[in-house]
């Protein structure tokens, strides 16, 4: 059965916020054909959808998860781990994958499989940016081991990207161990990755309208970094685009209390379309793009993450029909019901 793009939702933010825009919920081509971790139920969480996969056999699933568990645990191996000036990296291997972690959190900041090229989470994402974006260079803030890249250049092989990050040490450590040196070489189509070492917060003439698009994935300590809690950083980002282009934001989860609202909310008192007002970075996007920002959360096995993408909301069975069938909502076979 064709799926059909889920309804766009407009919310209106409260008055006390200040903020003078709609705001909309568009869900992102989704990626649902592996989870970080086995999953036995995968979601589309949408307050207008009812569609979801569901296991066909939950007990024999539960067992085979139960095995891959027992079979990673007993069979991983550890790599390298070091602290740097910017980051305490831990890179593991299992038999399936390989993991870069960081900082105290232990937060996943890239994953290689082995024996597939999606991951299922917020990575897959970004691989679709190239389809609503005009023909350019693309930037990646907080490039990690590379899993973005690995799958941009794949699905994309005349794409160029400059991926930006800030330590030095990480990015020889994901020559090593995550084939990012691979990413360096000019691919037949003339697609390559350029890796850039230094602060992407500091302005640049040389940016100046250089990319056609921006991935923003800048975490510490398992948080989105403050400068993106910031009107003003958006505003400056946004100078290195050309006319047209977008950003596409991974804006981490829920933030906490006052820290992400002006005031006091308790977030099981906001619906699910209210609940981006617990996000700064999303706050300051719509502060900074008013009108421009379409979000969507990811599913909670794969870590309730918030995406943002700058610009008008693109078409989306145009959008769909340009990726293949993991990004492609189209193509899953998903129904989507509005409420009215």
């Amino acid at each position: 059965m064709r799926g059909c793009p889920l309804p766009l939702t407009k919310l209106a933010p409260p008055p006390h916020l200040g903020i003078a825009t709609n705001f909309k919920c568009f869900p992102f081509p989704i990626a649902a054909i592996a989870t970080p971790k086995p999953s036995l139920f995968l979601s589309i969480h949408h307050p207008h959808s009812n569609a979801h996969f569901s296991s066909s056999s939950l007990a024999a699933q539960q067992q085979q998860q139960l095995e891959t568990d027992d079979e990673e645990e007993e069979n991983f191996q550890v790599l390298t781990v070091l602290k740097t000036d910017y980051n305490d990296i831990l890179i593991v291997d299992t038999p399936k994958s390989r993991m870069l972690l960081l900082d105290s959190s232990h937060s996943v900041h890239s994953i290689l499989y082995k024996e597939q090229k999606w991951t299922g989470s917020y990575w897959d994402e970004f691989a679709s940016l190239p389809a609503i974006v005009p023909k350019g260079p693309i930037a990646i803030l907080g490039l990690g081991g590379g899993t973005a890249a690995h799958l941009m250049l794949d699905l994309w092989p005349s794409l160029q990207l400059d991926g930006w990050e800030i330590d030095q040490i990480l990015i020889d450590k994901a020559r090593d161990y995550f084939g990012l040196s691979d990413l360096e070489k000019t691919t037949e189509d003339g697609g390559v990755l350029n890796v850039h070492i230094g602060d992407v917060f500091i302005p640049s003439k040389d940016l100046h309208r250089r990319y056609a698009g921006i991935v923003v994935d800048l975490f510490s300590d398992g948080k989105v970094l403050p400068q993106l809690h910031e009107v003003t950083t958006w505003l400056e980002l946004n100078e290195r685009l050309m006319a047209n282009g977008r950003f596409m934001v991974n804006c981490g989860g829920i933030g906490g209390g006052s820290s992400a609202m002006e005031g006091s909310a308790d977030p099981k008192n906001l619906s699910s379309d209210e609940s981006w007002l617990l996000n700064p970075a999303l706050k300051a996007l719509s502060n900074a793009f008013p009108g421009q920002i379409s979000w969507k959360r990811m599913p909670k096995e794969n870590g309730e993450n918030f995406m943002a993408l700058t610009g008008p909301l693109p078409d989306l069975e145009s959008w769909s029909a340009s990726v293949p069938s993991p990004l492609s909502r189209s193509k899953l076979g998903l129904e989507s019901s509005s409420e009215s």
